[in-house]
């Protein structure tokens, strides 16, 4: 098997005991390219190795659960504000 970079999509296949005994090359491999590779037993599909895709984090709930909320933070306030304007 030759270790050609393509940006193809399509998983190629390889056989249990060839990744067994090149797993660490397949995985350098596989996140070099981002070309999945399917993992067969007696020629049959049993597992795929892909790339991992990193999503950006959201803001939104980015500090859940990092805060308190302390008293009550609905009912007004007696504290008269004057605006200048």
């Amino acid at each position: 098997m030759s270790l050609v970079r393509s940006r193809s999509r399509r998983p190629r296949a390889i056989g249990a005991t060839e990744f067994k005994a090149r797993c660490l090359e397949l995985m350098d491999l596989v996140a070099a390219t981002g070309n999945p590779v399917v993992i067969t037993k007696r020629g049959k599909p049993v597992a795929r190795l892909v790339p991992v895709e990193e999503r950006p984090r959201s803001i939104i709930g980015a500090l859940k659960g990092r805060a308190r909320i302390r008293g009550d933070i609905v009912s007004p306030i007696d504290v008269h504000w004057e605006a200048s304007g």
